[in-house]
């Protein structure tokens, strides 16, 4: 087995998030301005963000999924997201990606979004 193989096998679904970046806490509160039309809980606590990738230059990088591939606003909720941290200071770029992998599941969710939804 490759060296590349064996990194490739145990790799996370999600890729981590920049949990140590200054602007990672600013950018998380931003994330959780926007709201899933249908659902009435923010797009971070409803586990729809992935990962919030922040490196040196201050560019961001959000990858995100949707609770459904037809999600009526699929083709918006990334610009929501961009819309949302773009304006924050010192962010430079942000570019909001999404995902399928792995689809999201309500086990995504915080416990504040089971919370509010009734599921607890």
């Amino acid at each position: 087995m490759t060296e590349q193989n064996t990194q490739m096998e145990g790799a996370p679904l999600i890729a981590p998030s920049s949990t140590d970046h200054p602007l990672y806490d600013t950018v998380v509160e931003a994330c959780r301005t926007v709201y899933d039309p249908e659902i009435p809980v923010n797009i971070y606590d409803l586990g729809l963000v992935y990962t919030v990738e922040i490196n040196d230059q201050n560019e961001v990088n959000i990858i995100m999924t949707l609770t459904a591939p037809g999600c009526p606003v699929a083709g918006e909720m990334p610009g929501w997201v961009a819309e949302a941290v773009e304006p924050l200071p010192g962010v430079k770029q942000v570019d909001v990606d999404l995902t399928w992998e792995p689809p999201w599941g309500m086990e995504m969710m915080s416990d504040e979004a089971r919370l509010e939804l009734g599921f607890m």
